[in-house]
């Protein structure tokens, strides 16, 4: 599972020729978590509320980014990475 941003903490990573909805995966410290791409939503796992606040943030500035990734790994091609938060 290829890591494509990493900021305070936060790895946000995207599986290859993974399931839809498109997501993207978030790990912080003990917590992970899935976040579609198209509303945001997270629909698995749980982050605490300043580290939700953060990947929203995030996910809202690089979604076409995000896109270009999760068609990236439907196809098996090597993904890129995406700016951390600053």
């Amino acid at each position: 599972m290829p890591s494509i941003s990493r900021f305070l903490g936060i790895i946000i990573t995207m599986y290859y020729r993974e399931h839809n909805p498109p997501h993207f995966h978030v790990k912080y410290n003990e917590y992970k978590a899935i976040f579609t791409i198209e509303d945001l939503k997270m629909i698995e796992g749980d982050l605490p509320k300043r580290v939700v606040s953060l990947v929203l943030e995030w996910a809202f500035a690089h979604r076409e980014e995000l896109v270009e990734d999760w068609n990236l790994a439907v196809e098996n091609k090597p993904l890129k990475n995406i700016e951390p938060l600053v």
